[in-house]
Formats: structure tokens, C-alpha cells, sequence
């Protein structure tokens, strides 16, 4: 399944900081029955949103109409727990395409790169900045520049780079994911089995 092309990403953003954010609290497993990836975005923070009548918890921050965008800041160890890739299709689902965090748990990492989310990595200190901003102009905008691996705060032009993997980051760029990553390749591995022998 192919996904939207990712190079320069600028958006406001949604602040969570908070520390430990776990797979079940990004989509509990009540949810996990779907096997098609649609759908998980409505129950994204399920237990956060809303209370057990189904009403919108109001101090939520996705329920907050002053914060929007395509960008979501976490605290540090961000979807740590499980390994249930469910959750980063509700990441995704939900309409993000980069989470910023000080630290991701491995599997919660390379399984939103597996299905078109930036997970971007940047220090405890510039995680900060960016939820100071945040705070002080709810409409911050963030540049996220993945050919330069850079991330800016708009307002004060400070900037951080961030690590990813070069296959992973090819795949972003283009809008792949490895089935397509491979098909893309059609021609180069048709060439080299013809040096083979049968």
C-alpha cells in the first residue's frame, strides 16, 4: 500500500507531553479486531477523548478546537508497550504524518515508518522549546524537512536534525512501502535473474 510522499511538512500541531505513552493508550485492544487499516483513527486515544457515554472530554487536547495540524509532540518513550502495529495506523488514521518525540520505543517507531508517519527524534531540551511554543501561540508552526533531516520551530527559527534510516528515509520520500519499494525495483531484479542460472 502506497502512501503520501513525505519531503517538507510544515503544520501547526497538537501538544501531548506526557511521559510514557503506551500502545494501549493510543488505541486500547478492544479496537484491535479490524484487520483492514481504516477506521482506528476515531478510537486514537480512545479512553482519553472521551468519557463512557461517548461525550468528548473538553481538557482533552484533541478535543481542543484551538490546537489542529498534521504533527503530534509526545513526551518522551512514546508509544512504548506493545507491539501492535494497530497503532500507528491510528496515527495515521487520525490524519498525522510526523510525531516529535524525545525518545520511541523501537517497534512503535518502525512501524509508523511502515505505514507513512515520520517518527522524529529530537532532544528532551528541543522537545521543550517546541511545547513552550505551543503553549505561547497555540498556532506555532513546525517545519519538518526530511531530505535535510531537520526540524524548525517557525516563530523562533530554531532548528534540530534528527536520525533516520537511509532505507526507511528513501521509502518516506517516495511514498513506498517495501511491496512498493521492491516493484519499484521491477526492472533492476529482472535484469540481475537473468544472470542467474536456472
Amino acid at each position: 500500500m502506497s502512501y503520501d510522499k513525505f519531503t517538507i511538512l510544515k503544520s501547526t500541531a497538537y501538544p501531548l507531553p506526557i511521559e510514557n505513552v503506551d500502545t494501549d493508550q493510543i488505541i486500547p485492544a478492544r479496537f484491535l479486531k479490524a484487520t483492514e487499516r481504516k477506521g482506528f483513527g476515531d478510537n486514537l486515544f480512545r479512553d482519553w477523548r472521551y468519557n463512557d457515554d461517548g461525550s468528548p472530554k473538553t481538557d482533552f487536547v484533541l478535543n481542543n478546537p484551538k490546537y489542529k495540524g498534521k504533527i503530534l509532540v509526545g513526551g518522551r518513550n512514546f508509544g512504548s508497550g506493545s507491539s501492535r502495529e494497530h497503532a500507528a495506523w491510528a496515527v495515521y488514521d487520525f490524519g498525522f504524518r510526523c510525531v516529535i518525540s524525545s525518545f520511541f520505543a523501537d517497534i512503535f517507531k518502525n512501524n509508523c515508518l511502515n505505514v507513512g508517519v515520520l517518527p522524529v527524534q529530537v532532544s528532551s531540551e528541543f522537545t521543550q522549546k517546541i511545547f513552550d511554543a505551543i503553549e505561547n501561540k497555540p498556532d506555532t508552526e513546525i517545519i519538518i524537512d526530511l531530505p535535510n533531516q531537520k526540524v524548525t520551530i517557525v516563530p523562533t527559527s530554531e532548528s534540530e536534525n534528527f536520525d533516520i534510516n537511509g532505507y526507511k528515509k528513501e521509502n518516506m520520500v517516495n511514498g513506498f512501502d517495501d511491496i512498493d519499494y521492491l516493484q519499484d525495483m521491477t526492472n533492476e531484479i529482472e535484469e540481475f535473474a537473468k544472470t542467474r542460472p536456472f
